[in-house]
């Protein structure tokens, strides 16, 4: 038995030295990214490499300066441009199509658990088309879902984007959520409803549970006669602002109003969300305040869509020209345009939409195409790890056919996702 104990200690021990010895050891992931050009979040250049080792860029620059060792993976990208991961400014992973199921129906009659099945889905496809982080502004109904999908991609049990999220939301007491029942039922709202000094609880929970942005309903569709109307007061948004920030948190503010974006923006909200109504005077007082605008051109195009409206055919809607209208308004001002695009209104992974709806309603292409990574990580206190490519920040990377500096729809072709060091989506490795 004595003997039988010491071989078998032998071969461990064998086998221990074997695995820990420099030819069997698992090699790091490093790997050479040889691309056509690359556009770092601010310039284009060409003969230009990417270095990434483990989960971080390691170096960049003309591939005669980066050092590489034996264990160097190249991925050759000849007809490609490498670019930051692309980052969505205003998503609803929790939500689908509206011509598909409408929004009260979502709501009010899907299971929760039918709604994290299809936002599983919809962050694999987000992931794919190269959106590797997303801001979701609302679980729409869902509570706190989108702080356990976000849980769950970090964790690595379902692909998905990097996610900023904002929980419930919160709305006045009466503004929001469907309508039209018995006054002793209350259905699910979409949303929190809070008012007064309870804001300032309701603030504290949200962010106790999970909120990463604290995300505020400054007008909604609760006028007399239906119309879109401020819900709270400038002290009240200016309570949001003050707890949330005393946490590190920012607010913002979905605002379709003149007077719902001038309330908000004086309370010190980041970004207002939509700003259809805006006036030159709103946007020169964004401007003045450092506000951003997320103007969400692909929701509201979409939604004419699904009621009838034949785009390229028929002559644009009222709002399609009010929209065009405050958009440049907000770019004649000067005001910072986010990128984002209400996505769940439409479909998850058809992302670039709202980007080439940017450069038709008139923003200059290479705007944009920083709009959509070194611009919103800036926004969104996140460009010390993502956004651009520069030595030490985390290796989100995606490759595409063609120059999206001068086709925004380039973009559309995605070829190499890599997030956090991870390949998602691969081209084939010279070695």
């Amino acid at each position: 038995m004595i003997r039988y104990l010491l071989k078998a200690n032998l071969i461990l021990g064998y086998c221990i030295l074997i695995f820990l010895s420099p030819s069997f050891s698992q090699t790091s992931s490093e790997y050479l990214l040889k691309p056509k050009q690359i556009f770092d979040g601010y310039d284009l250049h060409t003969g230009w490499v990417v270095l990434v080792e483990a989960n971080r860029i390691k170096a960049i620059g003309p591939e005669n300066s980066i050092k590489i060792s034996r264990q160097t993976k190249t991925v050759d990208m000849p007809e490609h441009t490498l670019l930051p991961g692309l980052i969505e400014g205003h998503a609803h992973i929790l939500l689908h199509p509206y011509n598909e199921t409408s929004w009260n129906d979502q709501v009010l009659k899907e299971s929760r658990t039918e709604r994290v099945a299809r936002a599983t889905v919809h962050a694999k496809k987000t992931l794919m088309a190269g959106f590797t982080t997303i801001r979701d502004l609302g679980s729409e109904g869902a509570d706190y879902a989108d702080v356990g999908i976000k849980t769950s991609i970090e964790k690595g049990i379902i692909p998905g984007p990097r996610m900023i999220v904002a929980g419930r939301a919160i709305v006045a007491t009466g503004s929001y959520g469907p309508k039209g029942f018995h006054p002793d039922f209350q259905p699910p709202l979409g949303a929190e409803p809070a008012d007064g000094q309870d804001l300032v609880r309701v603030v504290r929970d949200q962010i106790g549970k999970g909120a990463d942005v604290i995300k505020v309903y400054a007008d909604y569709r609760w006028g007399a006669n239906g119309e879109a109307a401020p819900t709270f007061s400038i002290e009240e948004l200016k309570l949001i602002v003050e707890t949330a920030k005393s946490s590190g948190r920012p607010v913002v503010a979905h605002a379709g109003t003149a007077e719902g974006m001038r309330r908000a923006i004086l309370a010190g909200v980041e970004t207002i969300e939509h700003g259809d109504g805006g006036t030159k005077e709103v946007f020169e007082l964004m401007k003045a305040h450092q506000v951003a605008l997320c103007a969400t051109l692909a929701a509201g195009d979409a939604i004419l869509q699904y009621r009838g409206w034949k785009k390229g055919t028929d002559p644009d809607p009222e709002r399609i020209i009010n929209k065009k209208r405050s958009f440049k308004m907000a770019l004649d001002a000067g005001v910072t345009i986010c990128a984002g695009g209400d996505v769940g209104v439409f479909s998850h992974g058809d992302n670039v939409r709202e980007l080439e709806m940017m450069v038709s309603y008139g923003m200059k292409t290479g705007d944009v195409l920083k709009s959509a990574t070194s611009g919103n990580a800036k926004l969104f206190h996140i460009d010390h790890k993502v956004g651009s490519i520069k030595e030490g920040l985390l290796a989100d990377l995606i490759a595409v056919k063609g120059d999206p500096t001068k086709d925004i729809s380039s973009l559309r072709n995605v070829a190499f996702v890599m997030k956090d060091g991870i390949i998602h989506k691969q081209l084939v490795m010279s070695n």
